[in-house]
């Protein structure tokens, strides 16, 4: 399977993600809003967006895992950050570049500021479609 990524002519250039994600017609994966929950349910890092977003990594890698797939398979991701601060936005992008889950955000990508999510002291939140390897 080729994904391909590019940014056209005449579109602003970006940080890293591309503004166009091609996938041949195939099998995907929608994974659920991954929150900063421990595999016993807990809040990781309140007050804490480093570590919310660490274990929002390992959340998505776990759930990629177990459908065949990688970082690397990853066509769109939208991050949730509760903050209108953008030095705290582009922490958050940082944070998650730093992560084993950064070939994920080559991709298309969108970050946003938000109010509020689901669970008290949730600061991040993130959503992934990945674009799933071919069965053997």
């Amino acid at each position: 399977m080729t994904i391909v990524r590019a940014n056209p002519e005449g579109v602003h250039s970006t940080p890293g993600y591309h503004h166009v994600t091609v996938v041949p017609a195939g099998r995907t994966a929608h994974l659920a809003g991954q929150c900063p929950l421990d595999a016993a349910g807990v809040l990781v890092g309140t007050d804490d967006v480093d570590a919310q977003v660490d274990q929002i990594a390992a959340n998505v890698l776990a759930a990629l895992r177990s459908v065949g797939a990688g970082p690397e398979h990853v066509v769109r991701t939208v991050i949730y950050v509760v903050s209108a601060d953008r030095a705290v936005l582009a922490q958050v992008w940082q944070c998650f570049l730093a992560s084993p889950l950064a070939p994920a955000f080559t991709t298309a990508s969108t970050l946003l500021g938000v109010a509020q999510l689901g669970f008290p002291g949730q600061l991040v939140e993130l959503d992934v479609t990945a674009a799933l390897p071919e069965t053997p």
